[in-house]
C-alpha cells in the first residue's frame, strides 16, 4: 500500500496537490492528525485493497513536533506501507503576496507578528520533514496545468503518457463537446449517396476504399497526420490528453473512415490514440 505524504510551507499549494492526486487515483485526506496517522493506515490496509494509494495532507495544523511526524512515518514503514514525502515551498516573497490576497491569517501566526515572522518559524520548523522528502517542489511560477505535470512527473511518471482520442461524428447531430480541436471532412464525396454503400459504415472496407480512392482524402489524411504530429509534442508539455473530433453530414462514412486512418497513422508513432464513433449506431 503507498501512501503520499503532502506537506509543506501554507500558501504553497498543498491543496492544489491533493487535487492532482486524487485525478492520479488517490484517496485524499486534509489534515488528518498525525496521531492518528498509525490507525488510519491500519484501517486502510484492513479494506484489503480498497485502498491502495492514499494521499495525506499535512501542515503545522496537524502535528505538534516534526519529531511526532517522523514517528508517524516509521509507523507507517513498520506496517509495510511504501512511504514517500512531496514537499512544496515557495520563495518569501511569493508566499506573503498570496496570503495578502486571500487575507487569510497563517497557521503559525501569533499576535502581534507579522506574516513574515510566522513564514520564517514555519520554515524552520519543518526543516526536519524537508530534508527527509523524497520531492521538493517550488510553485513560485507553476500555473495549474505546469504543476500537474510536475507533480505527475515526480509520483506517477507512468501515468504521464499522453492519449490521443479521436471522435468522429455527425453534424446534424451536433459537436462533441468533449473536443479540443475540430476538423470538417464534408469536403470529400459522400458514399451515402451510393446505392451500395449507404447502409455500410466507414468501418467497412468498401466504404473505406471508395473515401481513399479520392485523391484528395488522401492528400488530407497526410496533412492532418503532419499537423497532429508537429501539434502533439507542444500539447504533450502542459496536458495529458488532447480531444480530435472528425465530422462529416451523418458521422457514419467519411469521418468514421478518417478518424480510423488518422488513429492508425498517430498510433504507429508511439502514441496512445484511443478512437471513438460517436454516431455510427444513431
Amino acid at each position: 500500500m503507498e501512501f503520499l505524504i503532502i506537506t509543506g510551507l501554507s500558501g504553497a499549494g498543498k491543496t492544489r496537490a491533493a487535487d492532482v492526486c486524487e485525478d492520479l487515483g488517490y484517496y485524499c485526506v486534509d489534515n488528518l492528525p498525525v496521531a492518528l496517522l498509525g490507525r488510519f493506515a491500519a484501517l486502510c490496509l484492513a479494506t484489503r485493497g480498497r485502498y491502495e494509494r492514499v494521499a495525506l495532507v499535512m501542515d503545522v495544523r496537524s502535528v505538534n513536533s516534526t519529531r511526532e511526524m517522523e514517528d508517524a512515518l516509521d509507523e507507517l514503514a513498520r506496517l509495510d506501507c511504501q512511504v514517500r514525502i512531496l514537499y512544496l515551498e515557495a520563495e518569501m516573497a511569493t508566499l506573503l503576496r498570496r496570503y495578502k490576497e486571500t487575507r487569510r491569517p497563517h497557521p503559525m501566526g501569533m499576535p502581534g507578528e507579522t506574516i513574515r515572522q510566522a513564514v520564517e518559524r514555519e520554515i524552520s520548523f519543518l526543516a526536519p520533514l524537508r530534508e527527509r522528502a523524497d520531492f521538493v517542489i517550488q510553485t513560485d511560477s507553476a500555473p495549474l496545468n505546469k504543476l500537474k505535470a510536475r507533480i505527475c512527473d515526480c509520483i506517477r511518471p507512468e501515468d504521464r503518457r499522453f492519449t490521443l482520442n479521436i471522435i468522429s461524428f455527425g453534424y446534424k447531430l451536433g459537436l462533441p463537446p468533449e473536443a479540443d480541436l475540430v476538423f470538417d471532412v464534408r469536403c470529400l464525396p459522400n458514399p451515402y449517396y451510393e446505392p451500395d454503400l449507404q447502409d455500410l459504415t466507414g468501418l467497412d472496407a468498401p466504404v473505406s476504399d471508395y473515401v481513399f480512392r479520392n485523391e484528395n482524402a488522401q492528400i488530407l489524411l497526410q496533412k492532418l497526420t503532419g499537423f497532429l504530429d508537429f501539434l502533439l509534442p507542444l500539447y504533450e508539455a502542459d496536458r495529458r490528453e488532447l480531444t480530435v473530433a472528425i465530422g462529416c453530414t451523418g458521422g457514419h462514412h467519411r469521418s468514421v473512415a478518417i478518424a480510423q486512418a488518422l488513429g492508425q497513422a498517430l498510433e504507429d508513432k508511439c502514441r496512445l490514440v484511443n478512437v471513438q464513433h460517436r454516431d455510427l449506431e444513431a
